[in-house]
């Protein structure tokens, strides 16, 4: 049974790395004495090293240990042996690309549907999702697909910002950006605010966080919602 938790930012604005989920953490990696961090996306280009260091800090508040993917010789051997997974936020596109590079898609696919927990924040969770064609990230790095590890069976955007009516920016808004990939796809997206994550079990799916999501259907008008849809 697949057990999942895909939030939208690893930190909130006055808290620690993964500090508002250490609770549902907790009992979510129970059972898991390490956690094998994935660290390719690498937020503001740092380190695989000290990416990891930033994920065992916050994980030794709940006596988890973390083990960094890229310390093993063998990255496919280190996922063989994982007890539970974290990918981390950064640049989705650097992320799939490594991913891609490293044969790493199709064996993390099947150790998440063979019932290993898994927990994505923002391009960790991006790659969740049929696709990473919803990302917000600059193209900096070119991965030989958009396919990603289709866990679950919607897209997401992380960090969902609504208009803000009052607001003399012209440009694009996410809403706009989600209308044009349903021109040419038909995979929801559930725009995902900061400070909600969804939680699967198995088929069921839950929205944990405050207020509602942002669900967008190819055809359909956008709506809220504190229900997973699909």
């Amino acid at each position: 049974m697949k057990k999942i938790v895909l939030a939208s930012t690893s930190t909130l604005f006055g808290q620690e790395y993964l500090e508002y989920l250490l609770e549902e953490l907790q009992s979510f990696f129970k059972g898991c004495s390490t956690i094998t961090f994935i660290p390719y996306a690498r937020p503001g280009g740092i380190s695989h090293d000290a990416y990891t260091t930033m994920a065992a800090t916050a994980f030794s508040k709940i006596n988890k240990k973390v083990v960094g993917l890229h310390s093993f010789t063998d990255p496919l051997e280190g996922l063989a042996q994982a007890e539970g997974i974290f990918t981390g936020g950064g640049n989705t596109f650097l992320l799939v690309q490594q991913l891609h590079q490293l044969q790493l898609i199709s064996p993390l696919k099947a150790k998440i549907e063979s019932g290993t927990p898994y927990l994505g924040t923002s391009a960790g969770s991006n790659i969740a999702g049929p696709s990473m064609k919803t990302t917000n990230d600059m193209p900096i790095v070119y991965p030989p697909s958009f396919d990603t590890l289709g866990v679950v069976d919607f897209n997401l955007n992380p960090h969902y910002m609504d208009p803000d009516p009052n607001s003399q920016h012209k440009g694009e808004t996410r809403e706009t950006r989600i209308r044009e990939f349903h021109i040419f796809n038909t995979t929801p997206v559930i725009g995902l605010r900061e400070g909600n994550y969804i939680l699967v079990n198995g088929d069921h799916k839950i929205l944990k966080g405050e207020g509602t999501a942002r669900i967008f259907e190819a055809g359909k008008k956008p709506y809220e919602s504190k229900n997973i849809p699909f």
